[in-house]
């Protein structure tokens, strides 16, 4: 289950001081990089890569938290009077405080009349040291800004303040070219530069905050995350989220497309290109990863490293890029766009593979074999006007003439278009080339870390079109990707959980497991995500997708994406009293529940007053049976049967079904059931999936219960009154039923059938004695019913 907490909501809060390390942010336009890691309680240090004269970046303290989690979250406070700020500034490669565009803070607020302003205070008006070498303290009821003071003071208001904006920028920045930053000799260099701030003190009436403190109760569901959404925060407080959020013992960190890699400029091609000589991590994304492996290995999380074919459009070789029919490269719907290479470049194979094994590297003494993610390999197809497949890049196209002796068949324009045989091979020969990639990578990454393992991201909502059968031809090798070749797969299709098609949701996942062969314990799901904040109650789908994980027993389940559940205040538990994997599908001996005794019990308080008033108040919207099953025994032979099967279930470790005699089908006791007998929906044209219930009627009143223990083969299904025959399957875990095609809106779901009753037992010890039993006393063997 899931609640989407909102401001306020927190019910554990303990103080920070304001301007704590932890929560200020780094910013900054493309090209240029920079990561912001915590080196102490007082101390926060910058690393930054500029490679154009006007880059600028800014480290920021926003007065309101816009970005951890509403149970974690410190207050807003916008009023910085009384307030004393001071802190060591260390510098090297950026402009010096003495200079020209030197450090400025940007205070952005209200001035004392409401009115939007902004104030620009010169540091160095307030430091005493040396240019790269200060102690800079800002008292806020006596701070000006202006280049020269006093003679440019411009008297900051500190009582409605919004953020504070210190910039950072390159040693050559003169405030108007956008050109790259040269070496002297005509040529490109990037500057790499360091900022620290140390000895962080701040004192005055409001120099601490409230923040949220809660801890969520561990659970067993995981999280995914991605470092182009989280590039700008401290590895720590994402760390601190994670953990108080209750997710503990791994996490899957795609390092993404746009951030990560280092680049040099192309005069020919005029912009920055990504540079395969240079490392291949920049020196800002190594100091922020190296800073997050260590955090989560601190609390024993695993991280797998995950990449994908896709990288920053703007900044990919042009030859590395899949391309359509006339030669445009495949671009995907972000804006800006990313783009795909393509799986039969080498060089950008190797490439990926060594981004891989720099990550790695990081991970080294953190006391686990790195765990890799090749993540969504496929063949694109572009997402605007028509959806022409991006198959036809020069690299490709001279592979296929060289490995085949023929040249490339017609071009396809359009996805749904039906390939003739010749076509068909080069179809057949695409797929072969990215099962051989991912192959190739997963091998190169075992001979350098014979202790990894290597798993593979599937999404199916793309590659099981059944309206373009070519993109399950070139983006799932069968051969190639079946068990066992990768460790372990993980699969997703947000796409099918968003729009809430449990149809396709169920036959992808279906299809994938029978088609790739890996069961249950070697597989894993990722359940969402929610890309737009306005769009709230695609976490309930997210909530049901991941109760369809655990019920189809996945080995994990995660949830996507960490950005996702701060912004919108996800938290997740479990108020199941069993879980899927604590269920074992079999059914206690039917003989000894005949003769059970037991039914629904509610819960309600009854306070009845002096004058002989009462005053009820329900517990429990639903009844919850309890059953005796120690009046069932009639045999010395039962009560083996009854030993065998206790044991079996380790007590009350683990459910189990019972079939109640005296209430176990839809339909009266004496008829047999039909397929018209209970209303389970109405269709609406988009949902599949519908759950059995039976209704109790009486007195004009109507109860609903669930029906999650359906009998297998018992159930019938009608639309409309008309009996189906097929179109539909049943989930006999859950007690649901998934039709082929939604149900038409206005179309009325009928059911026919019978089911058990989950159980556990009452007690872990079973007293029994032959000799009281001979003597006709039966024993009290406790059953009660699980709420699922």
């Amino acid at each position: 289950m899931y609640w989407l907490a909102k401001d306020g909501d927190a019910w554990d809060r303990r103080h920070i001081s304001r301007f704590d390390p932890r929560f200020w942010t780094l910013n900054f336009p493309r090209p240029m990089v920079g990561a912001l890691t915590t080196t102490g309680s007082d101390a926060l240090a910058c690393k930054l890569v500029f490679y154009r004269k006007n880059d600028l970046a800014g480290l920021i303290w926003e007065s309101e938290d816009h970005f951890d989690h509403s149970l974690l979250a410190y207050e807003t406070e916008k009023d910085y009077r009384g307030l004393v700020l001071s802190f060591r500034w260390q510098s090297s490669n950026v402009k010096a405080l003495d200079q020209v565009h030197g450090p400025t803070l940007t205070i952005e607020g209200r001035d004392s009349g409401g009115m939007t302003r902004s104030w620009f205070v010169r540091l160095w008006n307030y430091a005493s040291g040396t240019p790269e070498d200060a102690v800079i303290t800002l008292d806020f009821d006596n701070l000006d800004g202006g280049f020269l003071l006093p003679g440019e003071a411009d008297p900051v208001y500190a009582g409605d303040i919004d953020r504070l904006f210190l910039s950072l920028v390159p040693p050559d920045f003169d405030g108007a070219s956008d050109g790259p930053i040269e070496d002297g000799g005509g040529g490109f260099q990037d500057v790499i530069a360091d900022v620290t701030l140390t000895g962080i003190q701040i004192t005055g009436a409001r120099s601490s905050l409230p923040i949220g403190d809660d801890y969520v109760k561990p659970h067993d569901l995981k999280i995914a995350n991605g470092y182009d959404d989280v590039f700008n925060l401290t590895p720590e407080r994402v760390v601190r989220n994670v953990v108080q959020l209750g997710y503990r013992g791994l996490v899957t960190h795609y390092a993404g497309m746009s951030h990560y890699y280092s680049l040099s400029w192309d005069p020919g091609e005029a912009r920055f290109v990504i540079d395969t000589a240079k490392p291949k991590l920049n020196p800002a994304t190594a100091a922020w990863h190296q800073d997050y492996f260590s955090r989560f290995a601190a609390y024993d999380f695993k991280v797998i490293l995950s990449l994908s074919f896709e990288l920053f459009a703007a900044d990919v070789p042009f030859d590395w890029q899949q391309r359509t029919h006339d030669g445009d490269p495949a671009l995907t719907g972000w804006s800006p766009p990313s783009s795909l290479i393509a799986p039969t470049n080498l060089d950008a194979l190797t490439y990926i593979r060594d981004v891989y094994l720099a990550l790695a590297d990081l991970q080294q003494g953190l006391g686990y074999d790195p765990v890799f993610q090749i993540g969504e390999p496929w063949w694109w197809y572009q997402l605007s006007g028509e959806p022409e497949p991006c198959f036809y890049d020069t690299t490709t196209e001279a592979r296929y003439l060289s490995e085949t002796g023929q040249p490339v068949p017609a071009r396809h324009i359009s996805i749904f278009e039906t390939p003739d045989t010749v076509q068909q091979a080069y179809l057949d020969w695409l797929g072969d080339k990215l099962g051989e990639a991912t192959l190739w990578l997963r091998d190169e990454l075992k001979a350098v870390h014979a202790g990894a393992k290597v798993t593979l991201l599937f999404f199916t909502p793309q590659v099981l079109n059944a309206a373009a059968p070519m993109l399950k031809t070139v983006n799932m090798p069968v051969d190639q990707w079946s068990f066992p070749a990768f460790d372990f797969l993980q699969i997703e299709d947000y796409d099918h959980v968003v729009e809430g098609n449990w149809a396709a949701h169920e036959k992808g996942l279906d299809q994938v497991a029978v088609e790739l062969g890996y069961g249950p314990a070697d597989s894993q799901y990722f359940a969402g995500f929610n890309l737009l904040p306005e769009t709230l109650f695609v976490w309930a789908n997210i909530d049901r997708s991941i109760s369809d994980g655990l019920a189809r027993q996945y080995d994990e389940i995660l949830v996507w994406a960490y950005p996702q559940v701060s912004r919108d205040g996800f938290v997740y538990f479990r108020l199941k009293e069993d879980d899927v994997n604590g269920f074992h599908e079999v059914r206690f001996p039917t003989d000894i529940a005949f003769g059970s005794s037991g039914g629904p019990e509610f819960s309600t308080n009854v306070i009845e007053t002096a004058s002989g008033f009462e005053s009820r108040n329900i517990n429990w919207s639903e009844a919850r049976a309890r059953y005796d099953a120690g009046s069932g025994l009639r045999s010395e032979e039962d009560v083996a049967l009854l030993l065998s099967f206790f044991r079996a279930r380790q007590g009350r470790a683990f459910g189990f079904r019972f079939k109640d005699w005296s209430d176990f089908k839809s339909s009266l006791p004496a008829a047999a059931p039909s397929a018209l007998d209970q209303t389970i929906g109405t269709g609406d044209g988009v949902t599949a999936r519908f759950p059995l219930t039976k209704t109790y009627t009486s007195g004009g009143e109507a109860t609903v219960r669930p029906i999650h223990k359906p009998v297998i083969g018992s159930v019938n299904i009608a639309l409309d009154g008309i009996e189906q025959a097929a179109g539909w399957l049943l989930d006999n875990i859950t007690g649901e039923v998934v039709f082929d095609v939604p149900p038409g809106s206005g179309v009325s779901i009928t059911a026919g059938f019978e089911f058990d009753v989950p159980v556990r037992f009452l007690n872990d010890t079973l007293d029994i004695s032959l000799e009281t039993f001979r003597a006709g006393q039966a024993p009290s063997i406790g059953l009660v019913e699980l709420k699922l």
